[in-house]
């Protein structure tokens, strides 16, 4: 018989204060039309449930560890400046998708804890979709889960037969000309790609095996927090399109299982390469 994953104290503060949000988050989707939503910028939407799901998360994490600091979406850094442990939150990710009724969405939120005066580490990590009950979460150094079922990336080797995911940036969004040489590169040697609009659940799919990679540049530090954990714990790899380190502060994310990973970023790369090329011959 299976036994289930034990809960650390924090990971069950952090599921139940998800589970609350998750709930209004419910009620708010099945009467979508009524919320009030406002527009961050071209394509990027925020509506009523953001704010109070955000306001959710933060009563309750501040009640079980008062504490520890935050960095959410919508209202950005708040508590100490000298956090040894805070909360990286995205009240709703994939808003655009919940504004039109599509039940591919989630609440994310990352634990971060501070290691030196600039260096920190993510812990742990969770992603909940609640239209789908698919609780996706980790804790380092002890495995990735799905519920109580323990994830593992995609075993795939050969690029014919991967399935990719990404996100399009939309309307006036900086660095289209790296994603659309990237995608030139990658689609003829695929079996295909796919943008559902919630990166936080892109990189909880690659961790599940469903998709066999991912790549997106420009994300925030809410976006994929939780997410680089659960992918790692489940045997993933992610960096930056260099190769390097800095995909959690610079948001340029390369994932992928051990064989995919090096293939996907080298096209990455490559698109890149092509997209800087093409501006400095423009710009001369």
């Amino acid at each position: 018989m299976a036994v289930s994953p034990r809960l650390s104290p924090a990971m069950t503060v952090l599921q139940a204060a998800i589970q609350k949000a998750s709930r209004r988050l419910l009620r708010d989707f099945a009467d979508v039309e009524s919320l009030q939503v406002t527009t961050k910028g071209a394509g990027d939407f925020v509506s009523q449930a953001d704010f109070r799901a955000e306001q959710t998360l933060r009563e309750e994490l501040s009640r079980a560890r008062p504490g520890w600091g935050f960095l959410m979406e919508e209202s950005g850094a708040s508590g100490a400046d000298d956090w040894e442990w805070r909360w990286v939150v995205d009240p709703l990710d994939g808003t655009t998708n919940f504004l039109h009724g599509i039940p591919h969405w989630a609440i994310s939120v990352g634990v971060e804890k501070r290691t030196g005066e600039t260096t920190s580490e993510l812990m742990a990590g969770c992603i909940y979709n609640p239209a789908g009950n698919e609780m996706f979460w980790a804790e380092k150094g002890m495995g990735a889960y799905l519920n109580d079922k323990r994830l593992r990336v995609s075993a795939r080797r050969d690029m014919g037969s991967a399935l990719f995911a990404t996100g399009i940036p939309f309307a006036k969004v900086q660095r289209k000309a790296e994603f659309s040489a990237t995608l030139a590169r990658l689609m003829p040697q695929v079996a295909g790609v796919r943008r559902f609009g919630a990166a936080a659940l892109d990189l909880a799919w690659v961790a599940a095996g469903r998709y066999d990679g991912f790549w997106e540049l420009g994300l925030q530090k809410w976006d994929i927090a939780a997410g680089l954990v659960i992918l790692k714990e489940a045997g993933g790899f992610i960096t930056d399109p260099a190769g390097g380190e800095t995909h959690y502060e610079t948001g340029d994310v390369v994932a992928g299982n051990q064989a995919l990973h090096p293939k996907l970023r080298e096209v990455v790369a490559e698109g890149i390469a092509a997209a800087q090329a093409h501006r400095a011959a423009n710009a001369g």
